[in-house]
C-alpha cells in the first residue's frame, strides 16, 4: 500500500493545480500588484515562529521576541488593509493562507481575554456575573459553530442600521471569538480550580490584595496549566476556518472549491485536498512545536536550569 501510495504522489498524480495556482493558495484573489504585503507578512510571521522556537535562549533578541510578537498583529493588519501610505485594500479581496491566518490570529486575540474573563466571572462570589458567564458560556458551548457563523455572516446584517455595514471578515473574526471564548473559559476555569487554596492564603500574608493575587500569582499558574487545551483550542479554530468556504469566504478550502469548478482541473480532487491537507498539518504543528517551547519556558524547573 505504501509503494502504491508513492508511485501515486510521484508519477500519476498531477500536481498542476497547485503548481499553477501556489500565489492563489496564498493571497487570493489580492491584487496581484500588490501581492507582496500578504507574503511579506506571512513571511516574517514564519521567521519569528522559527526564531522562538530555534532561536538563541539568552540575550536580546530573546527578550525582543515577545515585544515582535505583539507587533506582528497589527503590522499585519496594516499591511493587508492599507494605511502609513499604502493603497487601501478592501477585506473581501483578501484570500488563501492570509486570510486563514488573519481569521485564526485576531480571532484568538480576542477570545482569550475574553475567555479569561468569562472563567473568572463564572468563579465569582456574586451570583448575578457567574450566572451571566454560566449561561453565555453554556448556550455558546451548546450551538453548533456553523450556526453562530451563520447568524455572524447572514443575520446581524438585517439587524444592523441601513447606513452601517459591517465588513465579512471582521463578523466571521467576532463569531469565532465568540463561540472559542466559551471553550478557552472552561480550560481556563479548570487551570484556577487546579491551584490550591495555599497559593491565595500565602499571598495574603504576604499583604497582596484580591487583584495582586489574581494577577501575579493564579493566572499565571492557570496558563501554565491549561496551555495545552489552550493549544488544542487554537488548532481547532484553524481547522474550523474552513467552514467559511461554506459562506463565501475564500480562505484555503474556498480557493480548493473554486479551482475545482474550473474546467481546467476537473477531477482533480485528491491531489488538490492532500494539498490543503499538508498546508493545515504543517501549520498545525509549527503551533504545536511553538506550544510545547512556550510551555518548557513557563516550566519554572527549566527555568533555573537556564
Amino acid at each position: 500500500m505504501f509503494w502504491g501510495t508513492f508511485h501515486w504522489l510521484i508519477f500519476v498524480a498531477d500536481w498542476t493545480v497547485v503548481t499553477s495556482n501556489l500565489n492563489l493558495y496564498i493571497i487570493g484573489s489580492y491584487p496581484t500588484e500588490e501581492a507582496w504585503r500578504p507574503q511579506l507578512w506571512i513571511l516574517l510571521l514564519t521567521v519569528l515562529v522559527f526564531l522562538t522556537i530555534l532561536g538563541p535562549r539568552k540575550g536580546y533578541l530573546r527578550k525582543a521576541l515577545p515585544i515582535f510578537w505583539v507587533l506582528i498583529v497589527p503590522f499585519g493588519l496594516v499591511l493587508l488593509a492599507g494605511g502609513i501610505g499604502l493603497i487601501p485594500i478592501a477585506s473581501r479581496s483578501w484570500g488563501g493562507l492570509a486570510l486563514t491566518l488573519i481569521l485564526t490570529i485576531f480571532s484568538a486575540c480576542i477570545a482569550l481575554p475574553l475567555g479569561v474573563i468569562l472563567a473568572i466571572g463564572r468563579q465569582s462570589k456574586l451570583v448575578f456575573i457567574s450566572g451571566i458567564c454560566r449561561i453565555y458560556i453554556d448556550v455558546m458551548r451548546s450551538v453548533p459553530l456553523i450556526a453562530v457563523l451563520f447568524f455572524g455572516q447572514l443575520l446581524i446584517p438585517l439587524f444592523l442600521p441601513m447606513d452601517l455595514e459591517i465588513n465579512r471578515v471582521l463578523r466571521a473574526i467576532f463569531a469565532f471569538a465568540l463561540f472559542t471564548s466559551s471553550y478557552i473559559a472552561e480550560d481556563i476555569r479548570s487551570g484556577l480550580q487546579s491551584i490550591p487554596n495555599t497559593q491565595k492564603e500565602a499571598a495574603k500574608v504576604l499583604g497582596l490584595n484580591p487583584l495582586q493575587t489574581l494577577k501575579l500569582i493564579i493566572l499565571p499558574q492557570a496558563f501554565r496549566t491549561a496551555l495545552p487545551a489552550l493549544t488544542n483550542q487554537i488548532i481547532g479554530l484553524l481547522q474550523n476556518t474552513s467552514l467559511m468556504a461554506i459562506l463565501g469566504l475564500v480562505e484555503l478550502l474556498g480557493i480548493s472549491r473554486s479551482l475545482l469548478a474550473n474546467p481546467e482541473f476537473l477531477g482533480r480532487y485528491l491531489e488538490v485536498y492532500i494539498w490543503i491537507a499538508t498546508i493545515y498539518w504543517l501549520v498545525c504543528t509549527l503551533m504545536a512545536l511553538l506550544s510545547r517551547h512556550i510551555e518548557n519556558q513557563l516550566n519554572p524547573i527549566n527555568n533555573l536550569n537556564n
